[in-house]
């Protein structure tokens, strides 16, 4: 993994870890509504249930550019069954390079939204199924 360096002064310099990136976009990505979490891989997942904390960084990668100050993050989201799911990714580009620009001074040059599945709302399902079911023709008796 790589960081960010940043020449403050005659002072020293600053880094910023390329995981403090990856908690900001995971938490930016994660504000917005009809995302219900972030896909990572099998072994996070993994990690995750083993240490017994949630992991805010699964999900993202960030990649430094070439210049001074820019980078490039991707992201693998969860949404919502039933959210407009062009524009719920829309909104998350723009909060990730939002809070990222805002918080580190970088330059988000690309944030890349990959939806890695979709969750259905149990309740909502159930709900569902029973409202299709009312309306359905069937084998209902009259008395």
């Amino acid at each position: 993994m790589q960081d960010m360096e940043f020449q403050a002064s005659e002072m020293g310099k600053i880094q910023i870890a390329d995981e403090v990136l990856q908690v900001i976009a995971g938490l930016a990505a994660s504000e917005v509504a009809g995302v219900v979490g972030m896909s990572g891989s099998f072994a996070g997942g993994l990690t995750e249930q083993l240490l017994g904390r949630k992991n805010l960084a699964k999900g993202v990668k960030v990649e430094f550019g070439d210049g001074d100050k820019e980078c490039s993050v991707d992201l693998s989201v969860v949404l919502d069954f039933g959210v407009n799911i062009p524009e719920t990714c829309m909104l998350v580009q723009e909060n990730v390079k939002q809070a990222i620009e805002s918080m580190t001074g970088l330059h988000v040059l690309a944030v890349h939204v990959h939806v890695g599945a979709v969750a259905f709302n149990q309740e909502k399902l159930h709900a569902k199924q029973r409202e299709v079911t009312e309306l359905l023709p069937g084998d209902k008796k009259s008395h």
